[in-house]
C-alpha cells in the first residue's frame, strides 16, 4: 500500500532533519551550498554589496546633512531677514506713531495759534473801535474848542474895537484940549476902559496890586501893580503908560514874571499902550516878547509884532 506525504509534512520533515543531515553528510552540505549559491550571493559579494549600501547610506546621510545645514542656514537667514524686517517695520511703525504724535501736536498748536489770532483780531477790532470813538470824541472836542476859540476871538476883536473906540475918544479929547493933556491921567483911562469891557463884553478887568516882599521887581520890597484882562480863560497882562522908556519895559517884564510865578499861570499876551515910545524901549520890548502900541487903534486881535 502506497503512503502519500503532503507538502506540509515534507517541509516539517526537512526543517527537522536537514540540519542533522547537513552536519553529518558532506555531500548533502555541498549540494545545499551549490543550490544556495545559485539563489544567494556569496560572502564576498554580500560584503561588497553591504559596503556599497553603507557608502550610499553615508553619502545620503552626508547629502542630507549638507541639505539640512543648508536649509538650516537658509532658515537662519530667513529668520534674520524676518527679524530685520520686523525691526524695520517696528521702526517704521514707531516713526509713523511719532509722526502722528507730532502731527497731532502741530495741529493742537495750530488750533491754539488760530484761537489766539482770532482773540487778537477781536481785541484789535475792539481797540480799533475804541480808537475810532476816541478820535471822534477828540474831533468833537476840537470842533467845540475851535468854536469857543472863534467866539473868544470874535469877542476879543469886539473888545479891542471898543478899546480903539475909547482911544479915539480920548485922542479926540486930547486933540481938543491940547495943552490940557496932563489932566487925563492913566487912572481915568483905565476906569473908562474897565467900564466898557465889563459892561459890554463880559470881560473881567482887574487892577491887581500885590506886595513883593522879596524885592524881585524893583530890587526892594514894594507894591506891584498890573492891569489884567480875563475872558473865557484868556489872560492878558496890560500896562497903560503916558510914555514908555527902556526901564519901563524891563519893569513891566519883571512884574509879568512876578505875577506868573506867584499865580503859576502863563499869560497869553503881554502888551503896553503908550503914546510916546522911546526907540530903545521898542527894541527891548521886541526881544522880551512884549507887544507895544503907541495908540489903542494899533492893537490887533491876534497880537502882531510891536508897533512903533
Amino acid at each position: 500500500m502506497t503512503t502519500t506525504v503532503s507538502d506540509q509534512q515534507l517541509r516539517e520533515f526537512l526543517v527537522r532533519e536537514l540540519p542533522v543531515v547537513l552536519e553529518q553528510d558532506d555531500d548533502v552540505r555541498r549540494l545545499v551550498a551549490l543550490l544556495g549559491a545559485q539563489q544567494f550571493a556569496d560572502k564576498h559579494e554580500t560584503e561588497s554589496r553591504f559596503d556599497r549600501v553603507l557608502d550610499e547610506l553615508r553619502r545620503d546621510r552626508e547629502e542630507n546633512t549638507r541639505k539640512w545645514e543648508e536649509n538650516t542656514r537658509k532658515w537662519d537667514e530667513s529668520v534674520r531677514k524676518w527679524d530685520e524686517s520686523a525691526r524695520r517695520q517696528d521702526e517704521v511703525l514707531a516713526a509713523l506713531r511719532d509722526h502722528d504724535r507730532r502731527w497731532q501736536e502741530n495741529a493742537r498748536k495750530w488750533d491754539e495759534s488760530v484761537r489766539k489770532w482770532e482773540e487778537n483780531d477781536r481785541k484789535w477790532d475792539e481797540y480799533h473801535w475804541q480808537l475810532d470813538e476816541m478820535l471822534k470824541a477828540i474831533q468833537a472836542q476840537a470842533q467845540k474848542h475851535d468854536r469857543r476859540w472863534d467866539e473868544n476871538q470874535r469877542q476879543l476883536n469886539e473888545m479891542l474895537k471898543a478899546i480903539q473906540a475909547q482911544a479915539r475918544k480920548h485922542d479926540a479929547s486930547i486933540g481938543a484940549l491940547g495943552a490940557r493933556w496932563g489932566l487925563y491921567s492913566e487912572a481915568s483911562f483905565r476906569n473908562g476902559l474897565k467900564a466898557i469891557l465889563e459892561e459890554s463884553f463880559g470881560v473881567e478887568v482887574l487892577n491887581v496890586v500885590e506886595y513883593d516882599d522879596q524885592g524881585e521887581v524893583f530890587g526892594r520890597p514894594d507894591q506891584v501893580e498890573l492891569d489884567i484882562l480875563i475872558r473865557d480863560g484868556v489872560l492878558i497882562l496890560c500896562e497903560l503908560k503916558s510914555s514908555l522908556s527902556k526901564p519901563d519895559v524891563h519893569a513891566f517884564h519883571r512884574k509879568s514874571q512876578f505875577y506868573e510865578k506867584r499865580h503859576q499861570r502863563q499869560a497869553d499876551r503881554r502888551l503896553v499902550i503908550s503914546p510916546m515910545v522911546a526907540p530903545l524901549a521898542l527894541k527891548v520890548a521886541k526881544e522880551l516878547g512884549i507887544e507895544v502900541y503907541s495908540s489903542a487903534l494899533d492893537v490887533e486881535p491876534e497880537g502882531p509884532a510891536a508897533q512903533p
